[in-house]
């Protein structure tokens, strides 16, 4: 079978800065996949470079084994790209800006699957509003509907939630979620890990241009074996536990190897004069997986 996306060792550097450092992964057909990093990890650039608008210096990529450069057109035609920043044309409304996406790929008569796009992302009473006029959540519903206007079977979001609110995060969630079933592959990219782990099956991590990490999100999740303490105590903390302490003010988190763990750290509280008001045992989440891969570098696996 042909990966949706094939990354092979893909390299870009801008001025002194090395954005991506030989970067390979491939993404299945009818995936739902989540690409992480940090601000400045390389994400937007390595989208940039699979929808055509930044050349690579290394490597080569491909969208449903059209190559990128050599076979731009196949690839664009492939790939829908719903882009981080609300960027719009001002003169037109949102039927006319849906039209003349879809004249972009050729397709002449699209009126049908337009207002279906208009109809599923509740924009039927903003369709003839020009695009100045929409509020920051109606113009990232546009911009997901010119993402699909042509069908592609490929979709990239680039932090499609950023700035929406709530009722609009689950609407398209739910959409999106509709898309992956009917076999498009999707591409998430998002700073709301939550959104990752509930949607995702596969997981990429960037830091610093480079893949730290690359597995199921079951089998990373199963890499950290700490056990997550939460507490709320009134008093100081021992100066061992200051040094262990991930939480702030007087909400305290501690990372336990194992349940073994746990009847010392109470002790020690205890003993230094805290008082326990509340306790939460946790487990392992992807954000901490993804903040022990921040530190240290990269997945164990």
């Amino acid at each position: 079978m042909t990966a949706a996306i094939e990354i092979r060792g893909i390299g870009k550097r801008f001025g002194t800065l090395r954005a991506l450092d030989e970067v390979a992964f491939d993404v299945e057909e009818g995936e739902f996949f989540a690409l992480l990093g940090p601000n400045g990890a390389g994400k937007t650039t390595l989208i940039s470079i699979l929808a055509g608008l930044v050349r690579a210096d290394s490597g080569q990529a491909r969208i449903m084994g059209f190559d990128v450069r050599g076979q731009y057109r196949q690839a664009r035609r492939a790939l829908g790209v719903v882009p981080q920043e609300l960027v719009f044309d001002p003169f037109f409304s949102v039927r006319e800006t849906l039209r003349i996406q879809s004249g972009y790929f050729g397709l002449a008569h699209n009126d049908d699957w337009i207002d279906e796009l208009i109809e599923t992302l509740d924009l039927l009473g903003k369709a003839d509003t020009n695009m100045r006029a929409l509020s920051g959540g109606m113009k990232r519903r546009v911009l997901v509907a010119q993402a699909l206007v042509h069908r592609p079977p490929v979709i990239v979001l680039d932090e499609p939630t950023a700035g929406v609110d709530v009722e609009l995060r689950q609407a398209l969630w739910e959409f999106i979620r509709r898309l992956n079933r009917d076999g498009h592959t999707v591409v998430l990219t998002t700073h709301y890990l939550e959104e990752a782990e509930a949607l995702c099956t596969r997981i990429a991590m960037l830091k610093q241009g480079r893949l730290v990490a690359l597995d199921s999100k079951s089998n990373l999740v199963d890499r950290v074996h700490n056990l997550r303490l939460r507490a709320v105590v009134r008093g100081e903390l021992p100066e061992g536990l200051k040094r262990v302490d991930r939480g702030r003010a007087d909400e305290h988190v501690f990372l336990l190897r194992d349940y073994a763990e746990i009847e010392p750290t109470l002790a020690a509280l205890r003993e230094g004069g805290c008082r326990i008001e509340e306790l939460e045992l946790e487990q392992p989440d992807l954000e901490d997986v993804f903040l022990d891969i921040m530190r240290n570098g990269r997945s164990s696996g």
